[in-house]
């Protein structure tokens, strides 16, 4: 199975972050079942597969790990409550690769809900927990971190003490007011809309482009710019921004990557929105 993209001098590898399930009416919110089914199934109970999966960024300098997927921290209840299919196996991934948790140099988080951040700290054999990629400088935007240490009553069950605590009080935070590059190649752009502080990422190399719009878009069937979740914190953000970088993607002939999508790691799109090439796991 090929889980890497070559784009000039950097590859792109997805990692098993884990695989788990959510009703697919909050993953596409106000638009009816009777159509989203048709692009994305669900089970009879109206449940949706959904990957956690994270790339890993192989520049000639650096190893930037992009989200960090559910982690190995989840209860037997929040097991059961996201109906989790998979587990949390990127260590074993990079292991195969020859690459350890401590040659990570960057790990990038569009945003800090806890199936995004899950990764960020382990829990080691001792059920002691340390960051699971000690020596990575660890990038978040400086008003989503705002949000996370004072959530609001809505953003306050997506954002667990367990997945923050220990990188707060480590030397390993970077926060980012806005765009920003973080090594040669990969940059990220602060679009908001999911949640305030929600950041997308750029690669580019040899005249190849790719970008990871995270939650602005989770999965290939979600093109449709109006095809927003109900988990969205500013709606109307989404739908704009979302619209915006779809259409520099198409000029730019680039390839959108995926983080939740069950069957499709990376996409290209004709101006119609339907998929004309794709990487499939």
């Amino acid at each position: 199975m090929n889980r890497h993209l070559k784009l000039g001098d950097i590859e792109l590898h997805w990692l098993n972050g884990g695989l788990f399930e959510l009703d697919g009416g909050a993953m596409f919110g106000v638009v009816p079942k009777v159509m989203w089914g048709k692009r994305y199934p669900c089970d009879s109970e109206n449940f949706i597969p959904l990957r956690a999966c994270p790339i890993l960024i192989k520049t000639p300098g650096s190893l930037v790990l992009l989200e960090t997927g559910l982690g190995n921290k989840l209860t037997e209840k929040q097991n059961k409550i996201f109906r989790v299919r998979e587990g949390w196996n990127i260590l074993n991934d990079l292991n195969e690769m020859g690459i350890s948790r401590d040659d990570i140099s960057h790990v990038v988080l569009t945003h800090y809900d806890f199936d995004h951040s899950g990764g960020v700290v382990m829990k080691d054999s001792n059920a002691k927990l340390s960051l699971s990629f000690p020596n990575a400088r660890h990038i978040v935007q400086k008003k989503e971190w705002e949000d996370v240490l004072n959530p609001n009553r809505r953003s306050i069950n997506a954002y667990w003490p367990i997945n923050y605590e220990t990188l707060r009080d480590s030397n390993n935070l970077d926060l980012i007011d806005g765009d920003a590059e973080i090594t040669e190649g990969v940059r990220v752009v602060h679009t908001g809309g999911h949640n305030r502080g929600h950041q997308i990422v750029v690669i580019e190399s040899g005249n190849e482009k790719a970008v990871h719009m995270a939650d602005l878009l989770p999965t290939h069937a979600h093109y449709n710019p109006l095809w927003i979740m109900a988990y969205d914190n500013f709606p109307l953000d989404s739908i704009f921004k979302k619209a915006e970088l779809e259409e520099r993607a198409l000029q730019e002939n680039a390839w959108l990557t995926f983080y939740h999508d069950a069957t499709v790691m990376a996409g290209k799109f004709d101006k119609d929105g339907n998929l004309i090439e794709k990487m499939v796991f």
